[in-house]
Formats: structure tokens, sequence, C-alpha cells
């Protein structure tokens, strides 16, 4: 199995990305959040998952081992593949879904496409003992810097146009607050964007 992929990032779509390694280029499905960290050009470091198929060889990329251990934790649970197990990556951090499973907030894993409430429940269910405890403490308000710039300039290079990007970002930071948990945020924005592009 391929447990890390290192090399330069030859390209960045809206699903994944190519990195080139050792000449050969491996395309590389991720969260929004993880391609927004990518740089064209640049070199990356991502943690990995390959998932076999008897038609197919899927490499799913993650910005590191925490979000990758835990898609694939949440693929034990009966009727949770590849694609919905990083659509939930997508919506919640890690520690986003363990918090949800550890207070069975039904309504938050509901957010995920594709997940209803008999979903949710298995989630819960079969997870509980699974994922463990949320092991990132927030961090404290006076200490939150604002990091609005970076959540649009990742979506400008996801291919909005700059003042989209800004729109979306103030649509889901009201009276301006600040920016901590830039993952968050830019999730917030790609869903309040809704998948189109400009």
């Amino acid at each position: 199995m391929i447990a890390t992929v290192d090399g330069r990032v030859a390209a960045v779509r809206l699903d994944a990305a190519v990195l080139e390694v050792g000449g050969v280029g491996l395309l590389v499905h991720a969260t929004p959040a993880t391609l927004a960290g990518l740089r064209l050009g640049e070199r990356a470091r991502l943690a990995t998952s390959m998932v076999v198929r008897e038609d197919s060889l899927t490499l799913f990329g993650f910005a590191d081992e925490d979000e990758r251990d835990v898609f694939e934790q949440v693929q034990t649970v009966s009727g949770i593949g590849p694609r919905l197990a990083l659509a939930m990556l997508a919506v919640h951090s890690p520690d986003g879904l363990r918090t949800a499973v550890a207070t069975e907030d039904l309504a938050a894993l509901q957010r995920v496409p594709g997940i209803g409430r008999k979903g949710a429940q298995r989630l819960v269910l079969e997870l509980a003992d699974r994922l463990g405890a949320p092991v990132a403490a927030s961090a404290p308000a006076a200490a939150t810097a604002d990091r609005r710039g970076e959540v649009v300039e990742a979506l400008v290079g996801l291919g909005w146009a700059q003042k989209v990007a800004q729109q979306a970002v103030d649509a889901v930071t009201p009276d301006g607050e600040p920016v901590g948990d830039v993952a968050e945020v830019l999730r917030a924005a790609l869903r309040g964007l809704g998948g189109g592009r400009v």
C-alpha cells in the first residue's frame, strides 16, 4: 500500500490533484481543504490511502495521518465507502467527526451529503469506541488570528473569482469575526457557493 506521496504538484482541480513522483503523475483525490493547501509547481507531501477494487486502484490524499486514519476508520461502518468517507471529511474535520459521534449529534452527521438519520445513527453506534475523543483543544479567542485572506486565496486557487470568493467568506463570517479554523471556514464557504464556478 502507498502510505504517503511526496512530489511536485502538477495539477489541482476541485476534487483531486496530480503529484509527480519519480516521473510519474499520481492522481490523488482529496477534500477541498486539503487541495486548497497545494500550490502548482511546489512540492507537497500527503498522507494517502489506496482503495483497491477489481477494476481500479484509487488513491486518496490527506493533509496529515490523523485525517487518513479517520477516513479509514469510518469505512469500517457498513454502507460507508471511500467517496462518502471523503465527503464526511470535506464537511467535518477529524475532531469535528469525533465530537459529533461522541455527543451523538445526528444533525451534524446528517449535514454530510448522502448521510440520512439511519446512517447517522449507525455511525454513532459503530464508531463510538473507535474514533476516540477529540484531540485538539480550541484556540483561545484572544489568540485567534484573522486568516480570512487565506480562505479567499484558497477559493481563488480552486477557480472562483476574487470578488466572489471574498463575498463567500464574508457570508460565513458574520460581523467580520476573526477566522481561526481556515479549513472549517473554507468548507462553509464552499457549501455557500454550491459548487458553481466563475
